[in-house]
């Protein structure tokens, strides 16, 4: 599926077992795969990860986001809730370096799959286990996806605007956020295990993961008494820094609060006595007089299409932007000149564009070999490669519903 002539990722070299369903768990092993590592997906071999069904629509009956989430993976349709299953799975890990799962905790222990069992057969193995709130404490055992680990986390409160009800981000930033921490957990183990030998256990929690990008959220409440609270698209304090209105209906993105950047963005105006004005002088004025200030700049903003005023506020070093969708990006110059977005050949959709491997490497870069194959391709393949299975064995595995 690969071309052997092209640099290999940073990973390459490293087997995992990727064990997880949704997203969380199979972003991890999306992430490992995209550098280069062997990433063998076991799944359920009768419908798959539910991402093989997702998506608003199905084009052709297939999601459009398995292509993504399971690329550059091998796809093992193998029950792990037969006993047969289990000890192809045990045979598998025994040869593995990581082990991904998002199960509810206890489910690998029930499976006779937990770390203890697993790490006996292979010590260096490093497992990362991804759930809602943990392998331990009072909630262990509670449903968390990824909305809920938003909302114990703090994000969800702080998101959307002041007079509606908190709102999502418009991704799975919960699940996706618990998948980064996890691979950030793998690589830190794996330089312990260079110079141990011995693996260990990531405990991934997605409340955590959110907790851990919420700056000073606590700190500011425990010190001051405040609590933050939604503000819209305004960082509360910081102006000129929002999304104003265009003359053809379109919003631009402004960071104009720095000082210098803030004079000359006057200058851009026709405005320079605002640089000077008692209300807008610094920071900490421009920040009291936000909503003057806003409005002031709004007005300006909606004299021009956004084209014009993306030209004339580069040219004047100003930081802004249009606020992207995908054909925007699509059809961006740096994103084609970094080469953000890649082509991937699919068997039925052809061409397919997705996000390319981030973040970029100058020596082992990573790459997308192949979009998420179809459940079960590589059943045969791994078993009888990996696991040691006969291949005269298959047959009756299939038949019984392991495989």
């Amino acid at each position: 599926m690969s071309d052997a002539s092209e640099p290999q990722g940073p990973l390459a070299g490293l087997t995992v077992i990727e064990m997880g369903t949704l997203i969380a768990g199979p972003f991890c092993g999306q992430i490992l795969g995209d550098f280069g590592a062997e990433v063998i997906k076991i799944e359920d071999p009768r419908v798959g990860d539910p991402m093989r069904q997702w998506g608003r629509s199905l084009p052709k009956g297939l999601s459009p986001w398995w292509p993504v989430i399971g690329r550059n993976k091998k796809s093992v349709g193998l029950d792990l809730r037969k006993p047969e299953g289990q000890a192809i799975a045990k045979a598998l890990i025994a040869k593995a370096d990581i082990v991904i799962e998002n199960f509810r905790p206890g489910a690998m222990e029930k499976w006779g799959l937990g770390y203890e069992a697993l790490s006996a057969a292979n010590p260096g193995l490093i497992m990362a286990r991804v759930s809602g709130f943990g392998q331990t404490g009072p909630y262990a055992q509670r449903a968390g996806y990824g909305l809920i680990g938003e909302a114990m986390g703090g994000l969800r409160y702080v998101t959307g605007e002041p007079d509606r009800a908190p709102a999502r981000a418009g991704i799975s930033i919960g699940d996706s956020l618990a998948a980064m921490h996890s691979v950030m957990g793998i690589l830190m183990a794996l330089h312990h295990r260079s110079k141990t030998g011995k693996g260990q256990v990531i405990d991934a929690a997605l409340y955590e993961s959110v907790l851990a990008v919420m700056e000073n959220l606590v700190t500011e409440y425990d010190l001051t008494g405040y609590v933050r609270e939604r503000s819209g698209s305004v960082l509360p304090g910081i102006a000129p820094s929002n999304a104003y209105p265009c003359a053809n209906g379109e919003l631009i993105l402004i960071g104009g609060n720095g000082d210098n950047v803030y004079a000359r963005l006057t200058e851009a105006m026709g405005r320079p006595e605002l640089k000077d004005d008692p209300k807008f002088v610094d920071h900490a004025s421009r920040g009291a007089h936000q909503h003057e200030l806003d409005g002031i700049v709004a007005d300006w903003t909606s004299t021009f299409v956004l084209d014009d005023l993306l030209a004339l506020l580069e040219a004047k070093g100003i930081p802004a932007s249009r606020v992207y969708r995908a054909p925007d990006m699509l059809e961006d110059p740096q994103f084609k000149a970094r080469e953000a977005i890649v082509s991937v050949d699919h068997p039925v959709f052809g061409p397919v564009r997705m996000q390319n491997a981030f973040p970029k490497l100058s020596a082992t870069p990573g790459r997308v070999r192949w979009p998420g194959p179809e459940l079960g391709r590589h059943t045969a393949e791994v078993l009888t490669g990996l696991a040691g299975v006969p291949a005269n064995k298959l047959a009756e595995l299939k038949s019984a519903g392991v495989i």
